[in-house]
């Protein structure tokens, strides 16, 4: 080896000896100050050799670094499973799927402009005096704001008409999440009330049969017999009763009232029971409600609407007597970021001379942080949006804005799929965004398997060559070019347009009937019809923003799921048509369970039917051991050390958390008598071990078994553990394994909703999702996807194209029909998909 120069700068950054996850001691050198991309299949070791190792290692490095008392402070990342990285800048990493903002979130809070745009109004604005004198901007009272004026009084200033003395609002006061805020609301900007139409939706129905919905709610069944004793008719229709027989059931006070229980035995008991108007029905489930679907059910007892003091703008209405331009804060803020930098200019031009220099300051800050959320394409949101009301996509494009705005340089970014949520016109912009960030001197590392980043991409290097145990290693590297032409790559035949893409058998839509709905106003959609083909492939396509999760997920589902339990539509959906579909299924990429003790045999319920086969052993019952023996979640069975999970947390103070393999069980997770116990001369940690494709062969004679062993390897995943943690597993590996037990049985009138199902696929996984997809319609299944990936998109049997853009430029349906007629008609996403065709000689 060569001896260094003193002035030696390295070029790679070397991994040597990885073992993070299914990483077969992987040695890499990946290109510094470079655009470098990571692909490979679902499971195959990505994010283990980017985030669990790289990121993992840069982030770890540099904490270390900091003094103890600050690194307590701090969220630290444990030692990745590397023998040595060397040359590893600073790490910074953006993950794939932003967590979803509070309700207190907005577009301002999030992107810090509402910072800059608190500091403005209270230094740049004309204010109006307690006797209701309007005073123009001047020097005087921006000083004020900031030091003790001849009052010795921060922010106090004299009215010059008037000469009284005021207390003038600070940036503070212009928080909403602070003293700003409207005091009817809580700067929420919106009200939640109980609706007494929903609770009693149908007034001719009496109270026997029906007519108090929240008395259906769980707990709630002695509400009919209390009210009849509290002298109010059951047997009548609700619109027939008294005046004071309703206010009894609506106002009444809780009162308990003793009721006789009868039992199953023909016998009976006494009970105190507290009556609950119809109205505290609802409000006491909602103080005691936990589960998602009981939140949901309540739900539809409330409405929300806009806060009629401050109309929805979460500002204390004081508040707007501070203008800029003519304009309050409230009116500022739903501007739009393309409107707001056409606004910024104009205040420059409103200020007096001796403001110009503080008024330049502040609106240049302003537009340096507006900047790259409209190189992102972002430019159509409003200051005041709803953070929660953002697509993934904008969630993502707004943290990706956040980190490059800063422009620094010498720093490793590793974006764990970025291409998440984005239309392909929106990858335009983000390449463009990624390329400006290596031309800043920083290094790039890209896991990603959307192949315009890929063939964008100054390196690759590709992990496989398949999924779990068969993953792990290198398979190609090297430039866009030099993948192309390696017949070990994957991805090669995606980037050549060689794949075989379509791999649906499509159908004419509409054959077997259709579902249609018509939204009237709702976010940006405003008078909106859409259908949907029976038992075929619908796509809802379209820019983000465009309003695809507003048609399907807040309006559609609703609608839906109102109808069945026969309550009013949603209030801004016009009419249902449901086409006799009896039940949705939302199936999307969210992790599964919450911690290591859901695996992929607790979801499956493989795990119930294996304990019952123990428990049936000789040795079993000599010991009297029953199936909850043979569980790690029970006492009887766990190991007493870590409790049946595998694994013990050493708290190290200071320093990341440590966890470690359980010493007694050796990670097995039971007692040593329980694993003493045999069938087929396996225990049940060695059976926990095995891989779908072993299960297989072992289970043959075991039916109950052996069937859904079979339908996780006809969608996939017969690479996966048993014992695998379903937490771990990537969304696309989640989204399939949710749909096991659809897969055997008729799925006629119902429909399965997938929300971006692509998300973090490789295309050759997108083909098996297809496939899955196709065995859901053989089943006779509806099946509609919101989706941006063009192969996907190039399966559908009727596609319904929502734009032409996003926010307010979207909210229509620009072209539907199949791919072809999509290819053929103006919109952005017909032009992409078209030369995606192109590309593979299907067009």
């Amino acid at each position: 080896m060569g001896i260094r120069h003193k002035n030696y700068i390295p070029d790679d950054i070397e991994v040597r000896g990885a073992k993070a996850n299914n990483l077969k001691d992987l040695n890499v050198n990946i290109p510094l100050n470079s655009f470098v991309a990571i692909t490979g299949v679902s499971g195959s070791g990505k994010s283990s050799l980017a985030m669990d190792t790289i990121y993992s290692e840069g982030a770890r490095k540099y904490l270390n670094a900091l003094s103890t008392y600050t690194r307590r402070r701090i969220t630290q990342m444990g030692r990745s499973n590397v023998e040595n990285i060397k040359n590893l800048p600073s790490t910074i990493a953006l993950r794939q799927r932003p967590a979803v903002p509070g309700v207190r979130s907005t577009v301002g809070t999030m992107t810090e402009s509402l910072n800059i745009l608190r500091l403005m109004f209270s230094r740049l604005a004309s204010v109006v005096c307690p006797n209701g004198h309007r005073i123009d901007p001047t020097l005087k009272i921006s000083q004020a704001m900031d030091l003790p004026g001849t009052d010795d009084k921060m922010g106090m200033i004299t009215c010059p008409i008037c000469k009284v003395k005021f207390m003038a609002f600070g940036a503070e006061d212009f928080a909403f999440n602070s003293t700003g805020a409207c005091p009817t609301c809580q700067g929420t900007g919106f009200l939640k009330s109980i609706e007494l139409d929903k609770i009693i939706p149908d007034k001719s129905l009496s109270i026997k049969d029906g007519a108090i919905r929240s008395w259906r709610l769980p707990g709630r069944s002695l509400q009919v017999e209390l009210v009849e004793q509290l002298g109010v008719r059951i047997d009548v229709p609700f619109s027939s009763l008294t005046e004071k027989e309703k206010d009894i059931v609506i106002n009444g006070k809780g009162v308990k009232r003793e009721v006789i229980i009868p039992t199953s035995t023909g016998k009976t008991f006494k009970l105190n029971a507290l009556y609950e108007n119809a109205y505290d029905a609802v409000k006491h489930s909602l103080a005691t409600a936990k589960n998602e679907n009981t939140l949901n059910r309540l739900g539809r007892f409330y409405s929300i609407k806009e806060c009629p003091n401050c109309l929805g703008s979460r500002f204390d209405p004081k508040l707007f007597n501070n203008e800029l331009v003519g304009k309050n804060i409230a009116q500022v803020c739903q501007l739009s970021i393309d409107q707001l930098q056409n606004f910024c200019k104009k205040i420059m031009n409103w200020l007096p001379d001796d403001m110009k220099k503080l008024g330049k300051n502040l609106t240049n800050e302003l537009l340096e942080l507006l900047q790259p959320i409209d190189d992102l394409g972002l430019n159509y949101l409003t200051i005041m949006r709803a953070g929660n009301t953002l697509s993934t996509g904008e969630l993502q494009r707004i943290q990706l804005a956040r980190t490059i705005r800063n422009q620094m340089t010498g720093v490793l970014y590793v974006l764990d799929e970025p291409s998440v949520g984005l239309h392909p016109a929106n990858v335009t912009g983000l390449i463009k965004i990624l390329r400006e960030l290596v031309r800043l001197g920083n290094s790039l590392i890209v896991v990603d398997h959307d192949t315009s980043i890929i063939s964008a991409a100054d390196y690759i290097i590709e992990i496989g060559p398949s999924s779990g145990e068969e993953g792990g290693q290198v398979i190609s590297k090297g430039s866009v070019d030099e993948i192309k032409t390696n017949d070990n790559s994957v991805i090669k035949p995606y980037l050549t347009g060689e794949a075989d893409i379509i791999k649906h058998h499509q159908v004419k839509p509409f054959k077997k009937g259709e579902l249609s709905i018509e939204v009237g106003d709702r976010f940006n959609i405003h008078d909106m019809k859409a259908k949907f083909s029976k038992e075929s492939l619908n796509i809802v396509s379209g820019m983000s923003g465009s309003g695809k999760t507003t048609l399907v997920f807040d309006s559609l589902i609703p609608s839906l799921l109102n109808q069945a339990s026969d309550e009013p539509l949603p209030s801004y959906v016009k009419s249902l048509d449901n086409g006799g579909i009896k039940n949705v299924i939302t199936v999307d990429s969210t992790p599964i369970g919450k911690n290591v003790r859901s695996t992929v045999a607790t979801y499956t319920k493989i795990l119930d039917k294996v304990r019952k086969l123990f428990a049936a052993t000789e040795q079993a019952k000599e010991k009297h051991y029953t199936a909850s023996y043979f569980s790690y979640n029970n006492k009887q069975g766990a190991c007493p050390n870590c409790g049946g999970t595998g694994v013990i947390t050493l708290d190290i103070q200071y320093l990341p958390d440590m966890v470690e393999t359980c010493p007694v069980c050796h990670g097995d997770r039971f007692k040593k008598e329980i694993l003493d116990i045999t069938w087929h001369e396996k225990n049940i940690a060695e059976i926990l071990a095995m891989s779908i494709t072993d299960a297989a062969d072992f289970f043959k004679e075991e039916s109950n078994i052996e069937s859904v062993i079979q339908t996780l390897s006809e969608i996939g995943l017969s690479y996966l553990e048993l014992g695998e943690s379903t937490p771990t597993l990537s969304g696309g590996e989640a989204q399939r394994l949710k749909l096991v037990t659809y897969m055997k049985h008729s799925q006629k009138n119902q429909l399965f909703i997938f929300d971006e199902p692509s998300v973090g696929l490789h295309p050759k996984d997108v083909s098996v999702l297809v496939e899955v997809l196709n065995k859901l319609i053989d089943n006779h299944a509806t099946v509609i996807v919101i989706e941006h990936d063009l192969d996907i998109i190039s399966n559908g049997d009727y596609i319904n194209d929502l734009g032409p853009e996003g926010g307010v430029n979207g909210g229509h349906i620009v072209a539907s029909g199949s791919p072809k007629e999509i290819c053929d008609s103006n919109s952005i996403t017909g032009k992409y998909l078209k030369e995606h065709l192109q590309e593979f000689n299907l067009y």
